[in-house]
C-alpha cells in the first residue's frame, strides 16, 4: 500500500515541526482520533501543547506506537523539512515532508507499506478497511497538525 496525502498549512515549518517531533504512544499522541487508536492499545493521547521533553528527535531514534505495536525507528530527521520513519521489519516507511510555499507549508505524508505475507484474504481486508481507516485516520491527523501549528504560528 502507498498512500501520499498532504494538507497546506497556513504556519512556516518551524510552527510544524515540533508537532511532527513529538508524535508517538507516551508522547504527543497522533493528532487524530484518539479512542480509536486506543481501542488498538495504541496509548495515544493527543497533546495540544509543545511538549519540551520530546523536541530532541534524531535518527535512530524509536517512535513508539503502542506497548505491542511496530517499533518505527526515525531514519531522516532534516529538521523543518523531513521526517521518516521505517518500522523494524522494513515493512512500513512513513515520510513526513515540509515544502514552504511562500507564506503557507504543504505538509506531505507518504506511507509505504508492503505485507510480504499476505495472501487473497489478507489484501482484501487492506484493500476495504485498512486504506478506507488509514485515510480517515490520516487526514485527521493531518487536519489535527494543520490546527495546532497554525495556533502556534499565530501566538508565536
Amino acid at each position: 500500500m502507498v498512500a501520499t496525502r498532504a494538507v497546506t498549512v497556513d504556519a512556516p515549518p518551524g510552527a510544524i515541526w515540533p508537532w511532527l517531533v513529538q508524535m508517538g504512544s507516551g508522547r504527543g499522541g497522533a493528532y487524530t482520533y484518539d479512542w480509536i487508536e486506543n481501542l488498538f492499545g495504541l496509548n495515544m493521547h493527543s497533546a495540544d501543547e509543545i511538549l519540551p521533553q520530546f523536541q530532541g528527535l534524531k535518527a535512530d531514534d524509536v517512535l513508539p506506537l503502542g506497548a505491542t505495536g511496530p517499533r518505527m525507528r526515525a531514519q531522516v530527521v532534516e529538521a523543518q523539512q523531513a521526517l521518516v520513519f521505517q518500522s523494524e521489519d522494513g515493512n512500513w516507511v512513513w515520510a513526513f515532508i515540509l515544502r514552504p510555499e511562500g507564506e503557507t507549508t504543504r505538509l506531505i505524508s507518504r506511507n509505504r507499506i508492503a505485507a510480504p505475507d499476505a495472501g487473497p484474504l489478507g489484501r482484501l481486508v487492506t484493500l476495504l478497511i485498512m486504506e478506507p481507516g488509514s485515510l480517515i485516520m490520516e487526514r485527521k491527523m493531518l487536519l489535527g497538525i494543520k490546527e495546532r501549528a497554525e495556533r502556534l504560528a499565530r501566538i508565536g
